[in-house]
């Protein structure tokens, strides 16, 4: 019974192990269609602050211009439609709503998306002065960390 059971969670532990690399599978595949760039070719960063966070993305070979020039681009396009409530592009990458989203889109104008180039790539700061909206950006921060698997803390740090 007991090798039964062993048994059983050992095969459900491998499903689940195949289900989460299928489910990445799916986001970088989308995400590089979506965003023009190899997620392979690049670092994507997700951090919080106390006033919200950014999204960081760097080329990883500080010799590629075109990643670092798409991705500048991209990044541009997203400070542009966040701004104006549009999330489009992750509810693609992401095959679902990712959560905060709801709220930043009714927030959209208690929130500031600010692109500036980085070396090697660029970021878009995120903040706001209301706290329902830092929440909201907190949660989709959050869930890009844990979905694309950065690695980056889900606690806030300083900018």
């Amino acid at each position: 019974m007991k090798r039964l059971l062993g048994l059983a969670l050992f095969a459900t532990a491998l499903l689940c192990a195949q289900i989460d690399k299928d489910r990445l599978d799916g986001v970088n595949k989308r995400g590089d269609h979506a965003m023009g760039f190899s997620h392979e070719k690049t670092t994507h960063h997700f951090r919080l602050f106390a006033d919200g966070g950014s999204i960081d993305v760097q080329a990883d070979d500080a010799k590629d211009e075109a990643s670092r020039d798409e991705i500048r681009g991209h990044l541009t396009h997203i400070a542009s439609a966040f701004s104006a409530g549009h999330f489009d592009m992750p509810m693609f990458i992401h095959d679902q709503v990712p959560p905060g989203v709801p709220a930043m889109k009714r927030l959209k104008h208690a929130i500031k998306y600010v692109y500036e180039p980085i070396e090697g790539g660029a970021r878009v700061r995120i903040s706001s002065a209301n706290p329902e909206a830092v929440k909201a950006v907190h949660a989709f921060l959050r869930f890009q960390i844990t979905d694309h698997k950065t690695g980056d803390p889900l606690e806030i740090t300083a900018p």
